[in-house]
């Protein structure tokens, strides 16, 4: 467990677990977001997060990360928000489930996004006071942020590397377009898109669509 920046933490496991995809606590003044749970949870990872003031929400960017939801939600008595179209993949019964579509303000400064794509309800975090004030995207899956920290991508499947269709593409693009961010932070520790953010997920964008259609 680390501070990413100020008023985020990352949560991991080592050695890694399943994928090694790691966990992102935003902190507010009214309660804590948990973020694509980690699939692995202890009594020391409890006792840490309980530290930080505990979880309000959990959450999650797509279904590949719902797996451990249900124990982290038990564990602070943090309500479960699911996308209204995924809702269908929390496969074991949970006491605070609640569904959403669209956007929602869950805390304050703290968004959820329904951008599609990867999951019909894949979704990102937008957190209006992190990079200092800048504006930050947490998004998972939803966009994938590659080696180099200066552009990202977009798939379907990542085992099989499909891609994403350009419908699918210019809808993830319009989602987030409202939103002001100067960073992205993935599903993982590494690689980070720390600077310009909103420019590279559009030029990344028109890059990917191009290709698709040949023209690259």
């Amino acid at each position: 467990m680390r501070e990413v920046e100020p008023g985020l933490v990352g949560i991991g496991a080592e050695p890694q677990v399943a994928i090694g995809q790691r966990s992102l606590l935003v902190r507010t003044s009214e309660g804590n977001l948990l973020w694509d749970p980690s699939g692995f949870i202890d009594e020391e990872a409890v006792e840490r997060v309980r530290e930080l003031g505990g979880l309000r929400v959990v959450t999650a960017s797509h279904p590949h990360f719902y797996g451990s939801m249900v124990e982290w939600s038990r564990a602070f008595g943090a309500e479960i928000l699911l996308p209204e179209a995924d809702a269908g993949w929390l496969m074991r019964p949970a006491e605070r489930v609640r569904t959403w579509s669209g956007t929602a303000e869950v805390l304050p400064g703290v968004t959820l996004v329904q951008c599609g794509g990867h999951f019909p309800g894949s979704a990102v975090v937008h957190w209006a006071d992190g990079a200092e004030g800048r504006g930050v995207l947490l998004t998972g899956d939803t966009i994938f942020v590659t080696p180099g920290e200066d552009r990202i991508t977009f798939v379907w499947s990542a085992p099989n590397r499909l891609p994403l269709p350009e419908r699918d593409v210019r809808g993830v693009v319009a989602a987030v377009e409202p939103y002001r961010f100067e960073r992205i932070y993935g599903g993982w520790w590494t690689p980070v898109v720390r600077q310009d953010a909103e420019r590279i997920v559009r030029a990344s964008a028109d890059r990917y669509i191009q290709h698709l259609r040949g023209e690259a």
